[in-house]
């Protein structure tokens, strides 16, 4: 329904994070070929999910497990047999220290570092039954990342062989995580000087304070909708935020003036043809090139309908626009997103 520039998916990389905490008995797979497969996936979550993934896969037996992402906070990032909504919980533990440590007794050490709300957290998965526990720091030139927490859930041992093919297997994957880590602070950093940058503009024009903000919000809702995956929801948020930039030299062509601050920006392609774009019109009698329908670019097609959004204050307003200004999937999107107040 909604064409846009998108290579087909392909499989997430590791075993399945939703599976049962039983690993089956077998020949593991080769550690340089699951490496391959992270590459090939190349975002944090991805590439912690096939590391927890792998780092449980080595236990054999049943075990399983989470991953804890240090981000000022730490963080549960990723889970192996575990529900999915621990993830997001802020927990602290003994994964301070540099070295693998095997710890007995339930759930006793992680439980005393906690307040109560978040133990009945761990409590509501299970935790607190767990007979022992593997902790795999993860650290890239000194600099802790966080750490692999690995469960065993019956009776069975942790032998010394599956400690070191745990720590071996933890040290080989945090140097990725490690760039990873470091590229996610990097955009954190270029979103937070875009806005800033966007926000001085608006400020010398009162009624327009605040406007692209609310234009990108909007943005990343309808890209949700339509199944935009993360690196294109990145890509909307800038032609969002950067749309009116062109402003600053006049009404007249700012569309076309805004898309050139991003020339010889490749990865931000798609953002320039959103901005270029946003004030084609679906009946085709927009400019700057007349498009019609779905030849105008789905990240145009979205940022007119947000802006409209914006600027009208209520979606029956639009309904109006639909099929003339505005795409008419859009605006029946918008129409069943919840309204923020």
């Amino acid at each position: 329904m909604f064409r846009r520039p998108r290579p087909p998916s392909a499989p997430p990389p590791g075993p399945d994070p939703r599976h049962s905490g039983v690993v089956p008995a077998g020949e593991l797979p080769d550690p340089s070929r699951v490496l391959a497969d992270l590459l090939a996936h190349p975002s944090m979550e991805g590439v912690l999910e096939g590391t927890l993934a792998h780092a449980v896969t080595l236990l054999g037996g049943q075990a399983q497990g989470y991953a804890v992402l240090r981000r000022g906070q730490d963080r549960i990032a990723a889970v192996f047999g575990y529900p999915k909504s621990l993830i997001g919980t802020p927990l602290q533990g003994p994964w301070t220290g540099p070295r693998v440590r095997l710890l007995t007794g339930g759930g006793r050490e992680l439980y005393e570092l906690n307040p109560p709300e978040v133990q009945a957290q761990l409590d509501a998965a299970g935790l607190r039954e767990v007979p022992l526990t593997l902790i795999v720091p993860l650290s890239d030139r000194g600099r802790g990342l966080g750490a692999l927490v690995l469960d065993r859930t019956s009776s069975e041992e942790i032998t010394p062989g599956q400690q070191e093919a745990a720590a071996a297997w933890g040290a080989a994957a945090a140097p990725l995580l490690g760039v990873l880590h470091a590229r996610d602070e990097w955009r954190q950093t270029a979103r937070q000087i875009t806005a800033a940058l966007v926000e001085a503009v608006e400020s010398q024009e009162f009624d327009g304070l605040g406007h692209a903000r609310a234009v990108a919000d909007t943005a990343m809702r309808l890209g949700r909708a339509v199944g935009l995956v993360e690196r294109e929801l990145e890509e909307l948020w800038y032609a969002a935020t950067l749309h009116d930039l062109g402003k600053l030299h006049g009404e007249a062509g700012h569309a076309q003036v805004g898309a050139n601050f991003l020339h010889g920006v490749p990865h931000l392609a798609e953002a320039q043809k959103a901005i270029r774009h946003h004030h084609e019109r679906w009946d085709g009698q927009g400019e700057p090139g007349g498009l019609a329908a779905e030849d105008i670019p789905l990240y145009a097609r979205i940022l007119a309908a947000a802006d409209a959004y914006v600027r009208a204050g209520d979606v029956s307003r639009l309904k109006a626009q639909a099929g003339k200004a505005l795409d008419p999937r859009l605006v029946g999107l918008l129409e069943k997103l919840p309204q923020e107040a």
